[in-house]
């Protein structure tokens, strides 16, 4: 179902191979002045939440499970992903192993990241997340297909996404060095309220979706949307590797 709809999409859209590669290049463009003239940030933990997650000690099963369910519902740029993920998904068996993929890799970094301490920049790491969205936008406007001849396999390239979305929290997190009491508990409740924040979150979205579909515009605004995801992606790009070199110009 989902290859059908790509399909359908591709040959109803009226944008060529060069349109779309000028909007790429006009997308790069504004997230680089987007980059240079923002105070850029990494992506991460609320002052609030540093400051609960530096007081905690031992094992905190409720606040680290509202935290993580916090951290997905508030996470534009995990949703965003997620929303390409399930746009041309219509059944549920469909939806649960690719959200089940990208949890997975989600879970394999964030844990390994902080208890083996592995030490990168988020915001390398948060570019990478940006590319996702921008990848994840691409892939659903058949521009693959159509560049390389060939479709890349989704679910792989879901679960490597989803490696480096849990990865960036993870650098994130390692900032704040928390207690080892408690530790791995407290990381584990956090990763169980990230799958409920992702659950309540992925209902919204399916829901909207759902009512787009029946209205019978879907098809007709897809690559649109696509294509003004693709362009969010490239703002956060241009975002996270600004911050990147000014935080590497000051040490």
């Amino acid at each position: 179902m989902e290859t059908i709809c790509m399909t359908e999409m591709k040959m109803s859209s009226p944008v060529e191979h060069g349109v779309l590669t000028c909007l790429c290049m006009k997308a790069l463009f504004i997230a680089v002045i987007f980059g240079v003239t923002s105070d850029v940030t990494a992506h991460g933990v609320t002052e609030g939440d540093k400051g609960y997650i530096l007081e905690s000690t031992g094992i905190l099963p409720i606040p680290f499970i509202y935290l993580g369910a916090k951290h997905m519902m508030t996470g534009y740029d995990h949703l965003l992903f997620l929303l390409g993920v399930i746009f041309f998904l219509y059944r549920l068996k469909d939806i649960c192993i690719y959200v089940t993929l990208f949890a997975a890799g989600h879970v394999i970094t964030l844990l390994s990241g902080v208890l083996f301490e592995v030490a990168v920049s988020p915001y390398l790491i948060d570019a990478i997340i940006g590319f996702s969205i921008v990848y994840k936008s691409l892939d659903n406007m058949g521009a693959f297909q159509r560049w390389l001849g060939f479709q890349p396999d989704t679910k792989i390239a879901t679960f490597i996404f989803g490696l480096f979305h849990g990865f960036g929290l993870a650098t994130k997190i390692l900032e704040y060095e928390l207690p080892a009491d408690g530790l791995l508990p407290n990381l584990i409740f956090f990763n169980i309220g990230v799958e409920i924040g992702q659950i309540l979150a992925l209902a919204a979205i399916l829901i909207a979706i759902a009512y787009w579909r029946k209205s019978g515009k879907f098809m007709n605004h897809a690559y649109n949307t696509n294509t003004f995801m693709m362009m969010l992606g490239f703002l956060l790009m241009g975002y996270q590797i600004t911050g990147h070199f000014i935080l590497f110009s000051t040490i």
